[in-house]
């Protein structure tokens, strides 16, 4: 697996990205489901994250079309577009400014990897993550931000492990 330095290191977010993340779990709080989203910065500078894009959850649309086959909602987890993701993550390399950090929200049960989260970064906990990337978890508690929390992955201890995130800037 590439193994870029915010994969590793963890990142600096600039405030208006982490104002985009916030925003966009508390929408998604309100409509009772985890937000999801990428952050993206300079090449030159691996461990800035200075975008942030929100992606559709589209659990709720799976779970509706096929409740038993998709028994659990947006609110327990998310689901997003693979392909617009990928094309996200090789548009964002071509043009210099590589996703960095993939973020999603938890609803009143604050701000951890889960075991869903690693299985879903994980093709379901077999092996390593299938992105090089950092993860941004921000807990949402009765529809306030009150935490987040970044994650990289650890080969020597095959799992998530906190990393650190510094807020920086505008």
């Amino acid at each position: 697996m590439n193994d870029p330095p915010w994969a590793r290191h963890g990142a600096r977010v600039t405030r208006s990205a982490l104002a985009v993340v916030e925003r966009a779990a508390r929408d998604a709080y309100a409509r009772d489901e985890e937000a999801c989203g990428y952050l993206t910065g300079p090449a030159g500078d691996p461990l800035l994250a200075d975008e942030a894009l929100e992606l559709e959850n589209l659990a709720n649309k799976y779970h509706r079309a096929d409740p038993e086959g998709h028994p659990r909602t947006g609110r327990e987890y998310f689901k997003v577009n693979a392909l617009r993701f990928e094309r996200a993550l090789g548009e964002g390399a071509a043009a210099g400014r590589p996703v960095k950090v993939f973020f999603h929200s938890h609803l009143d049960c604050g701000a951890y990897f889960s075991a869903e989260d690693a299985a879903s970064m994980t093709l379901g906990g077999t092996g390593e993550p299938t992105y090089a990337l950092a993860y941004l978890v921000t807990a949402v508690d009765r529809g306030e931000i009150t935490a987040h929390r970044l994650f990289v992955w650890s080969g020597s201890e095959r799992a998530f492990v906190d990393a650190p995130l510094e807020v920086v800037g505008e």
